[in-house]
C-alpha cells in the first residue's frame, strides 16, 4: 500500500547542523525507506548472482532475512517472486527493452500527446518564463511541501502555485532536512507551508501498481478531487525542457538510449548534453528519466541512486501483462 504523509515544520538545516527537535518521525515514510533498503540489498545480490540461479534460501540468508520475510516482502512490493523479478533487471533484459526513441516520439505526436491534458501544465507551456522569472513570480506566493511513502523509498515533494515543482527521494532525516534547507534558500521569496493532504494523495496515486507515471500525470492540483490532474511545473533551459517533454513520451516497459533520445529530439551527436539534461531533472518518476539507459544495457547514472533506477525499471516490467507465474 502506498501512503502519503506530511509534516508542517520548515527547516534550513543540512548534515552537520543541529536538527530542530520539532521535526517528528513519520512511520509511513520511515517504513518505506526501510523496505526499499531491504529490496535494494536483495536486488544487488540477485544482479550479481542471477546466472547461478541462487535458491531463495541462499538469497534470504545473504540479505539477512528469512525465506518467508523475503517472499512476503517481494509479494507486497511488486506482486511477483524474487525469482521472477530477477528476469527483469539483468543487463540482457535491459537491452531488450530498448526502443527506437524517434519512433516513440513520432507515435506520441501522432496521438497528440504533446498537446493533451497530461502535458498542459508542464512548464514548457509558459514560453519566456526563465528560472529567474519563475523565482520572481513566487514573491509572496506559497510553496508547499510534504513527504510521500513510495515503493522506492521516501520522497519529498514541493508544489509551486502552478503545480508540482520537485519530487526527490531521500535516505534519512538529515538528507530530507538538507533538501528542504536548499529549496528554501533557493526560493526565499516564497511563503513556505505544508502541502494539503489532497495534493499528497493525488501524488501517491502515481506510485500505485495500476497507474503508470504518464497516467498519473492526468490528474489537477487545482482540483482537489481524486482523479483530477496533478500538474507539473518545472523550470529549465529550452533544451532541458525539450528533453524532459520527450521523456514523458516513453511508455512504461520501454527504455531509450541517450544517443537515441538526442537524435529523436533533433540533436544527433548531443548524447552527452542529453545526459546532462536527463540528470538535471528534479521530478522523479513522473518525468521518467529512469527510462534512459546506455545502448549496452548498462543503466548509467541516476541522481537518486542506480539501485533505485534498477528497481523502478524492474517494477514497471513486473506490472506489464504477462502469463501467470508458475512456481517461485
Amino acid at each position: 500500500m502506498v501512503l502519503a504523509t506530511l509534516h508542517s515544520t520548515q527547516t534550513d538545516v543540512c548534515p552537520g547542523e543541529p536538527v530542530k527537535k520539532d521535526i517528528p518521525p513519520f512511520a509511513a515514510t520511515t517504513q518505506a525507506a526501510r523496505d526499499f533498503e531491504r529490496i535494494a540489498r536483495v536486488l544487488d545480490i540477485l544482479s550479481l548472482h542471477w546466472r547461478e540461479q541462487p535458491s531463495l534460501a541462499w538469497v534470504a540468508a545473504e540479505a539477512g532475512l528469512s525465506e518467508f520475510h523475503l517472499q512476503r516482502l517481494f509479494s507486497h512490493w511488486v506482486g511477483v517472486s524474487p525469482k521472477r523479478f530477477v528476469q527483469y533487471i539483468t543487463k540482457e533484459a535491459a537491452r531488450s527493452y530498448l526502443a527506437d526513441a524517434a519512433s516513440l516520439l513520432d507515435a506520441a505526436l501522432a496521438c497528440g500527446l504533446s498537446g493533451s491534458a497530461r502535458l498542459h501544465d508542464l512548464f514548457v507551456r509558459y514560453e519566456g518564463m526563465t528560472p529567474g522569472d519563475f523565482k520572481a513570480s513566487l514573491r509572496g506566493r506559497p510553496m508547499t511541501w510534504g513527504e510521500v511513502a513510495t515503493p522506492f523509498g521516501s520522497a519529498l515533494a514541493v508544489f509551486a502555485p502552478r503545480g508540482l515543482h520537485r519530487l526527490e527521494f531521500f535516505a534519512d532525516a538529515a538528507e530530507r532536512d538538507c533538501l528542504l534547507g536548499e529549496w528554501r534558500k533557493t526560493y526565499p521569496q516564497a511563503q513556505w507551508q505544508a502541502a494539503e493532504q489532497a495534493q499528497l494523495r493525488l501524488l501517491a496515486q502515481a506510485f500505485l501498481p495500476d497507474r503508470s507515471p504518464a497516467a498519473a500525470s492526468n490528474v489537477s492540483s487545482g482540483d482537489k478531487h481524486e482523479g483530477s490532474t496533478l500538474a507539473l511545473c518545472v523550470t529549465g533551459s529550452d533544451f532541458q525542457l525539450k528533453v524532459w517533454e520527450a521523456l514523458m513520451a516513453i511508455p512504461q516497459g520501454k527504455t531509450v538510449s541517450y544517443g537515441g533520445l538526442a537524435q529523436a529530439i533533433g540533436h544527433p551527436g548531443a548524447a552527452r548534453a542529453v545526459g546532462n539534461a536527463v540528470a538535471a531533472n528534479t521530478v522523479a518518476w513522473l518525468i521518467p528519466c529512469h527510462r534512459v539507459i546506455r545502448e549496452t544495457g548498462m543503466l548509467g547514472h541516476y541522481r537518486w541512486r542506480p539501485e533505485r533506477k534498477r528497481a523502478m525499471l524492474g517494477w514497471e516490467q513486473a506490472g506489464l501483462p504477462r502469463p501467470p507465474e508458475g512456481g517461485g
